[in-house]
């Protein structure tokens, strides 16, 4: 009969031994990779809790670290990612005046140079969010980073329409889309339970883009010439990319089998009820984003650096809202209630904008706007991550839904432009339109919430 000495050394080895066996895994584990790890068992010692008998299921399941400088890098990466993907098209704004008033380009044929952008943007997730589930994610996003870069650059030798196009709506356009879905890919997979607040501090870097790209063009083109100014814009897109593809590291290995788009999906009501809410969402909002600028200049008489100024504003108040939507989802309420409620405030919103009068009231709409804009896209990601369960399917689900998305926002601004067109200028058919579309879009997004809780509604979700 062992002494109870003896019993207790053989246990404290069987504790080392799992935790040797933990640690060797690095910051972030999976419970397979934790059985790989040889260990003798005593009779006296518990059943460990990583067992080799364990089921495939459980063997493969991911353990992310939920914090540390490691998880708290990737949302650096992401940050910065989004900074570019969403801050670099928010500046469009500033070129086109360049193209119409100085090159007397189009306005019309301009805008389909944005719109092109964002829909590539929105259209290459599918396939890079496969590919960052496939295990490629930081190859994807350096490959992305110099589609973006050289788009950027070469923007600046552009004197012609067709020029222009593929070099500004192509070539940034699928750069700034390859890079932004494995991004959020691998930062959602090192977080679970603090997931919503982190991708709503990595979508701050939206604001904080939306606010360097503008005005560094806007700065400098009175100063150093059209030439010169982007081609500083390229080196800021130069300096964010290089930070982010320093830091960005994968936390989870590839799944290597299955497709471009996973069609089951769509057979969870939840998961397709949310991708249409999605649609919806993208096919109004942008209209508020695009046109607020020609409002303030053709309705309200504002000049276009003042017009500009409204983006910059718009944009500002989105630095600190992000991160206090993202808290109040991850801890309080749940980012899918949250998203219901920034939804239907954007749709408020724009039937608001119909009241506005004078600059003033101009001022503070942009401001509200902004808001509400910046509450909506914060909690747009985290509550999409929330509805996929397996982190090696996150790229895939999220590329599909925002693949949807980029044919609403090809189609969204010209809607808008053409009821504007229809009135003679006026602008209060479209408002409507736009609040109507995203009060329907919250209301469909309710109806994703109930198909997943049912109507239980103090559940955090």
């Amino acid at each position: 009969m062992d002494s109870p000495q003896a019993i207790d050394v053989e246990k404290r080895a069987c504790i080392l031994q799992e935790v040797h066996a933990v640690d060797n895994v690095g910051i972030c584990p999976s419970r397979s990779s934790v059985t790989s790890s040889p260990v003798v068992h005593s009779p006296h010692c518990p059943t460990p809790r990583f067992s080799p008998d364990t089921d495939a299921s459980v063997e493969d399941e991911h353990v992310p670290p939920d914090g540390g400088w490691r998880a708290w890098s990737q949302v650096l990466a992401t940050h910065l990612i989004n900074a570019m993907s969403w801050g670099y098209a928010a500046s469009f704004g500033v070129y086109q005046l360049y193209y119409v008033d100085t090159l007397g380009l189009p306005s019309a044929q301009v805008s389909w140079v944005g719109s092109c952008q964002v829909f590539l943007t929105f259209g290459a997730c599918a396939f890079s969010g496969r590919l960052a589930d496939a295990g490629y994610a930081r190859q994807t996003v350096i490959a992305g980073c110099c589609f973006a870069v050289l788009g950027a650059y070469t923007t600046s030798f552009c004197s012609e329409y067709w020029q222009i196009f593929l070099a500004q709506g192509v070539c940034t356009g699928i750069g700034l889309g390859i890079i932004f879905a494995p991004a959020i890919s691998v930062a959602s997979s090192y977080f679970n339970k603090n997931r919503s607040l982190a991708l709503s501090v990595a979508a701050t870097g939206t604001s904080l883009g939306g606010l360097v790209f503008p005005s560094t063009v806007q700065y400098l083109i009175p100063r150093v010439g059209f030439r010169w100014a982007a081609r500083s814009a390229a080196l800021v897109s130069l300096a964010i990319c290089a930070g982010a593809c320093a830091l960005l590291r994968p936390c989870i290995p590839g799944r290597k089998t299955g497709s471009l788009i996973e069609w089951a999906a769509f057979k969870e009501p939840p998961y397709s009820l949310f991708a249409a809410a999605s649609f919806l969402n993208f096919y109004g909002i942008y209209f508020g984003q695009f046109y607020i600028n020609s409002f303030a200049r053709n309705i309200m008489g504002f000049s276009s650096l003042e017009s500009v100024n409204l983006l910059l504003l718009s944009n500002a108040v989105g630095i600190p809202v992000r991160p206090i939507v993202g808290l109040l989802a991850n801890d309080y309420l749940g980012p899918i209630n949250v998203f219901i409620m920034a939804t239907a405030s954007v749709g408020i919103m724009l039937f608001a904008w119909t009241g506005i009068t004078t600059r003033t009231s101009m001022y503070i709409f942009s401001a509200f706007f902004g808001v509400a804009v910046s509450s909506n896209q914060g909690t747009f990601v985290p509550s999409l991550a929330s509805l996929t369960k397996d982190p090696q399917k996150m790229g895939t689900r999220f590329g599909m839904v925002e693949t949807l998305c980029s044919f609403a926002t090809l189609a969204g601004p010209p809607t808008a432009g053409a009821l504007i067109d229809r009135s003679g200028g006026q602008y209060v058919s479209a408002q409507i339109w736009g609040g109507s579309i995203m009060i329907a879009a919250s209301l469909t997004v309710v109806a994703s919430r109930i198909a997943a809780t049912g109507w239980k509604w103090k559940v955090m979700i």
